[in-house]
């Protein structure tokens, strides 16, 4: 047990994922947007990454596990431009660490 989250065994489950379609607010230059997602089997301290199928580059996004099953998805512009996408699938993956 770790931090009290009970770790799989090496045998189980390591990679899990979910897709939720998100309408991100207009962003101005460096603003940012929050979502939550569902993402069953997260668990504390596993890595987390996102992915949102648009058509920019300026909007960087970062994932965390923000608690069990629920990963906090960030999304920031980094442009000098405002921007108002459309709505979009965004991904996320989480992997569990490995133990040794």
């Amino acid at each position: 047990m770790l931090n009290g989250t009970p770790l799989l065994p090496q045998s189980g489950q390591r990679e899990f994922a979910a897709e939720v379609s998100w309408d991100l607010p207009s962003l101005a230059p460096g603003a940012t947007s929050l979502i939550d997602v569902t993402v069953s089997g997260a668990r504390a301290g596993d890595l987390a990454e996102a992915s949102l199928v648009s058509s920019t580059r300026f909007i960087e996004l970062d994932a965390a596990v923000w608690s069990n099953n629920t990963v906090r998805v960030m999304a920031r512009n980094i442009s000098a431009a405002t921007f108002d996408l459309a709505e979009a699938t965004l991904s996320v993956g989480v992997a569990k660490r490995r133990v040794p």
